[in-house]
């Protein structure tokens, strides 16, 4: 079964071209990934995340319902469950996962050549600090644990099968349109 992945440090855009992506490309269905966290602002149960508690979280690691999962924090878990991928197949539909680096290679390893994985770079980390700045949702610790994180983070972008420089985001998501089309044409290996 083919599936796409795709990861990026936090504010390279990723979310941005998975929404075009999903737009173009109607036999695409998102995988809802799952967290330990409680919802932020308008996120919804099931359509942002599946939330979850962390002792439910981690009852379901035990029954291993998922795909890939791990605590990104203390007590903060995330993951993609199993019936995600149950749920796309059921609608017929080529499953996009957005998630973190570890995850996207967890999820490479676990689908093998049938998945396309593309990491999305930001040009440089002082411009990536640039854009979480202008977001200004972070506090000055928190933007400083995002940066750090984000360039451990763009350490592991010679696993994925492709890197979309987002130095331009409209050519960027053209980028990425064009390797999910052809990829989606090609025969599974």
């Amino acid at each position: 079964m083919k599936a796409i992945i795709i990861s990026a440090p936090s504010g390279a855009g990723k979310s941005t071209i998975v929404h075009r992506l999903m737009e173009r490309f109607p036999g695409l269905g998102f995988s809802v990934s799952a967290c330990s966290r409680p919802p932020r602002g308008d996120e919804v149960d099931g359509v942002d995340y599946h939330f979850l508690s962390a002792d439910e979280f981690r009852t379901r690691i035990r029954r291993n319902e998922f795909m890939e999962w791990q605590e990104v924090y203390p007590g903060n878990y995330y993951g993609t469950l199993k019936s995600e991928l149950e749920r796309l197949r059921g609608e017929g539909k080529v499953p996009l996962f957005d998630v973190d680096v570890v995850g996207a290679v967890s999820l490479k390893i676990y689908f093998g050549p049938p998945a396309l994985a593309i990491f999305i770079q930001p040009p440089s980390l002082e411009v990536l600090e640039e854009r979480l700045r202008k977001r200004g949702t972070d506090r000055e610790e928190s933007l400083q644990k995002r940066i750090a994180k984000a360039e451990k983070e763009m350490t592991y972008a010679q696993q994925f099968d492709a890197v979309v420089v987002n130095d331009d985001l409209g050519r960027a998501i053209k980028e990425a349109e064009q390797l999910v089309e052809v990829w989606l044409t090609e025969p599974v290996a």
